[in-house]
């Protein structure tokens, strides 16, 4: 017989007890085709039928039966522990494991959960700091309570994502390109004095550029990006994370695009120079993601309330 998942049990149990695929989906926050889905790989790993449909639901066979007698069993027994678990924040403590991008660490968790900490100082906080890809994988496996990471990314299954924030990237150079920060020289004006006006992609094409790695949503990105302004831009030196991209800019290693709120004290330093375009870069956002069909500890539930309790605040 095949290992199988134990998140099947809990759908199946949805199911059993509502006898209706649809309100099962609606109970667990899922959709009827992925329940559906579910309910057909349970079957073929139990290698017997557990439901036959009818004209007004579904009903149990006699396998599917005695199956639910001891899911029923088992899943209030999970039930109480969870509740008595989650006693635990009654007290102020517990553990949640949060995956992070460094962008979304810097622009939006650090500030919350410093507040956070202030209102639950005994909640322990582990923060993994990964790719994108492999977050939404450690989540998936539910080796991650909650991630805040950057977008584009896909979620599949039980994953839900909800907005936090947006952020603005800007393009910027370092000392050697501090020329391109005073724009492009136009005709002189009536006054005598020559207009500048902004670079357009083209302009940059020669130019040596700093980005995220081939094969990551971000590269994707700026690849449409560039694709649907007719430029080929390619990158002369790639970066598996966000964290390395402005050291590298700063070293003079070439040009690229950034977060504007991560450049700024580099730009006041003098060490950064924004390098003004005649196009928008596409628009980002920092999102809170979450296994939508897995239990969570009451210190977990209780951190993912608080960021959009926190997030409601500061857009007060």
């Amino acid at each position: 017989m095949m290992d199988i998942n134990f998140e099947y049990y809990k759908i199946f149990y949805y199911v059993a007890k509502y006898k209706n695929i649809t309100r099962a989906a609606a109970a667990l926050g899922s959709n009827q085709p992925n329940v559906t889905r579910v309910m057909k790989l349970l079957e073929e790993g139990l290698q017997c039928k557990l439901l036959v449909r009818e004209a007004r639901g579904i009903a149990l066979t006699q396998e599917g039966e005695r199956l639910y007698a001891h899911v029923e069993v088992a899943f209030h027994q999970l039930l109480r522990a969870q509740e008595e678990i989650g006693t635990q924040m009654i007290d102020g403590t517990g553990t949640v494991d949060i995956g992070a991008t460094e962008t979304a660490l810097h622009l939006f968790l650090l500030d919350a959960l410093r507040s956070f900490k202030e209102t639950c100082p005994r909640v322990r906080i582990k923060i993994h700091n990964h790719t994108t890809p492999d977050i939404l994988k450690q989540l998936s496996f539910g080796r991650l309570d909650l991630a805040v990471i950057t977008t584009p990314f896909e979620t599949a299954g039980h994953l839900v994502g909800t907005k936090l924030t947006g952020f603005r990237e800007i393009l910027t150079g370092g000392e050697p390109y501090r020329e391109l920060g005073e724009g492009k020289k136009g005709e002189e004006g009536d006054s005598g004095g020559t207009f500048c006006r902004p670079w357009s992609l083209q302009d940059l094409q020669a130019y040596p550029w700093v980005g995220i790695g081939s094969g990551t949503a971000t590269c994707e990105l700026y690849r449409a990006f560039f694709f649907r302004r007719n430029v080929d831009i390619g990158l002369d030196t790639e970066v598996a994370t966000s964290d390395l991209l402005i050291p590298l800019i700063r070293a003079g290693m070439g040009i690229g695009f950034v977060p504007e709120e991560m450049a700024q004290p580099w730009l006041d330093a003098g060490q950064l120079v924004r390098i003004p375009l005649d196009c928008e870069p596409p628009k980002r956002e920092i999102r809170l993601v979450y296994d939508s069909g897995r239990g969570r500890s009451a210190a977990a539930e209780g951190l993912r309330n608080y960021l959009q309790k926190y997030l409601r605040e500061q857009a007060g």
